[in-house]
């Protein structure tokens, strides 16, 4: 059967590597806490050629995209979450492992919860161009004697397909880096199989820092909203990825973890809002039932504006004229925050709006308040 070979350079790496076979059976998926904790990819699905350029303490990292492909995206940091799935169940198993990787985009596709016709595979073509195009230095895990370490997710990839066009196989070689970092057991970690469902670039994000730095504490993890916007790398403006923020929080996706705002006085006096990630025990586990929609840190009051909530529904009114006891508690989470940093009041109030305020001041009076 005749094979076109894509993709193959003239001095390919694999010459001095043995294969691994990409095991035929499901495995959970793990991540590397690394790629979980910085920002190594861009968040949004359109081309990002902007450099990353992230420093926090002594560790640097930064990311550079050709302009033709763009940055690797979170979405394809998928096809790097599936081979360290392999790498680490076949070490515990005692099976041989290794860089160069051989395996169907079936299996890769399925696994990673996407469909598998023929746009899917030439999504995953893009997603392994991009893989290979974007370099990456960072000062993480460097050796005793090297200050920073330079490479690209994939050194190299090949696709194996008939003189018919069919696709029978695809191959890989990943960076000694990565390769390291998987087989080290200290960093990698579990999780949640519905994560490949998260369709937004932040909440995917969002996710792996929560299970990075919440885990499975009880009392979660809190984080201020400008150190996460930093630490996600996002070319948003703050004010619109506290909007993405607060969108989130109303709708709760994130897979085993809740998300809470609470509001802090710091050393100045001065108004914080931080974001407050707690594992839940089970899934279905609400949030709203279990506390307070919001922890307060000692802080006053803080009195609402009346101005709609953008980017969400309408409130409920029942028959009585009251407003639903769930959008009564999402209304005491989000105001506050619109209110807790000038730079997030992202409410322009026009016509329109005064009008909704006045609606709602009516609604509230026919409740008795």
């Amino acid at each position: 059967m005749p094979i076109n070979r894509r993709h193959l350079p003239s001095a390919s790496e694999r010459a001095t590597l043995d294969p691994f076979e990409a095991l035929a059976f499901d495995v959970p998926p793990r991540d590397q806490r690394d790629l979980m904790e910085r920002p190594f990819f861009s968040l949004a699905k359109a081309k990002r050629v902007t450099p990353i350029q992230y420093r926090a303490g002594n560790t640097e990292v930064q990311v550079y995209a050709v302009p033709e492909h763009g940055m690797a995206t979170i979405w394809d940091a998928d096809v790097l979450i599936w081979a360290a799935s392999h790498l680490v169940e076949a070490a515990d198993r005692g099976l041989p492992t290794s860089r160069f990787f051989r395996f169907t985009p079936y299996q890769l596709l399925t696994a990673i919860g996407r469909a598998t016709g023929n746009r899917e595979y030439q999504l995953l073509r893009g997603a392994l161009t991009r893989l290979q195009s974007t370099v990456i230095r960072t000062t993480i895990r460097h050796a005793e004697h090297w200050h920073r370490q330079q490479f690209s997710w994939i050194n190299e990839w090949e696709e194996l397909v008939t003189a018919d066009g069919r696709r029978v196989g695809m191959e890989f070689v990943l960076p000694d880096w990565f390769y390291r970092g998987v087989l080290d057991r200290r960093l990698v970690l579990t999780i949640d199989p519905r994560y490949f469902a998260l369709t937004g670039g932040i909440e995917r994000w969002l996710y792996r820092v929560a299970r990075k730095h919440a885990g499975h504490q009880t009392d979660g993890w809190r984080f201020d909203l400008r150190h996460l916007h930093a630490k996600s790398a996002s070319t948003a403006r703050f004010s619109d990825f506290a909007l993405d923020l607060r969108r989130i929080v109303a709708r709760q996706p994130l897979p085993g973890y809740a998300l809470y705002f609470e509001h802090e006085i710091d050393a100045v006096g001065r108004h914080k809002t931080v974001l407050a990630i707690r594992p839940v025990e089970k899934p279905g586990d609400n949030l709203w039932a279990k506390e307070p929609t919001i922890v307060t840190s000692g802080a006053s009051p803080i009195e609402t504006s009346g101005a709609p909530l953008p980017g969400l529904r309408a409130q409920a009114v029942n028959a009585d004229g009251r407003i639903s006891e769930q959008d009564q508690q999402l209304r005491l989470v989000l105001e506050p925050l619109n209110l807790s940093n000038l730079e997030s009041n992202l409410l322009s109030v026009g016509p329109d709006d005064r009008t909704r305020s006045r609606e709602r001041s009516l609604a509230g009076k026919g409740s008795g308040r």
